[in-house]
């Protein structure tokens, strides 16, 4: 059986009804991408059955918060059941999407693309431009199981040594040096261990998405991140009103927590009902 290209996964539910806003963001996914295979990825307890939607389930401990939301994100458990297709295109239930451009997308070959983060009001706490976020984001299967198999170190031992223990008296090296030796097991020190670091300390800046924009290609060094601006093309998130102007005054392919980002700019590009759908299209097109 020849793989398939791309699967739509709506991840991280734990209940069977959906409030109005996350059945806008249905009914975006349906209409513009409704021709391809599509999943809600649910708790093993849960009872639920969606019109269109294959129902994928994992182990209840990944659902209810953000902390276990990321540890199945960064599991190797996740991307191994997608293993058919080469891309997931990752769709929270506040994100839209305004156009059928995904295997165009996929034709790019990137491993991570997502709406991009910029420092503005919206995000403080971001010091550079970059891509970005996971909650609309295509992801390359092979490659995040590449990164996550890795037997790259996660602090290089002779950098680690250098840097904590080298200006210690010979004594208290002598004493440490059975540190510098659990370094060099990957166990102590590869990429696993540090995802069990990003679990156990996770704040804003500690969500998966960050572990794919700013450290896959740490040990993946053929890990492709969409640049700013490719990012731009895809989706936006903070700040939509000056996405919109970076981005030539061009809508994206989809976006990312429009109801808490500025929702009145993204209002009359919703899909509140049938009759609203030719007017949409005309002005997205």
């Amino acid at each position: 059986m020849s793989r398939k290209t791309v699967a739509v996964v709506v991840p991280g539910y734990n209940r069977a009804h959906f409030s109005p806003d996350e059945e806008i963001s249905f009914r975006h996914l349906d209409h513009f991408l409704g021709r391809y295979d599509k999943f809600l990825v649910v708790p093993s307890s849960l009872a639920i059955t969606r019109p269109g939607f294959e129902i994928k389930r994992f182990d209840d401990a990944y659902f209810g918060s953000a902390i276990a939301n990321t540890r199945l994100m960064l599991s190797s458990l996740f991307y191994e059941s997608f293993a058919e297709y080469r891309y997931i295109l990752l769709y929270q239930l506040d994100a839209l999407v305004f156009s059928d451009q995904l295997m165009e997308w996929c034709a790019t070959d990137l491993d991570y693309v997502g709406a991009p983060w910029l420092p503005c009001a919206d995000s403080p706490w971001v010091s550079r431009a970059r891509v970005g976020n996971g909650g609309l984001s295509l992801r390359k299967v092979d490659s995040f199981l590449k990164v996550l198999a890795s037997d790259a170190y996660w602090v290089e031992p002779e950098a680690y040594w250098n840097s904590v223990v080298s200006e210690y008296p010979p004594v208290t090296r002598m004493l440490r040096f059975p540190n510098k030796l659990f370094k060099r097991i990957r166990r102590f020190n590869g990429v696993q261990r540090e995802l069990r670091d990003w679990h156990l300390r996770p704040d804003g800046t500690r969500n998966e998405d960050h572990f794919w924009s700013d450290r896959a290609v740490h040990y993946y060094a053929g890990f492709k991140v969409a640049s700013f601006e490719v990012g731009l093309r895809f989706a936006f998130e903070v700040a939509p009103g000056r996405c919109f102007e970076l981005n030539g005054r061009r809508l994206p392919f989809g976006c990312h927590a429009w109801p808490r980002y500025d929702r009145a700019f993204w209002e009359p590009y919703l899909l509140q009902n049938p009759s609203s759908l030719a007017d949409t299209k005309e002005r997205t097109a």
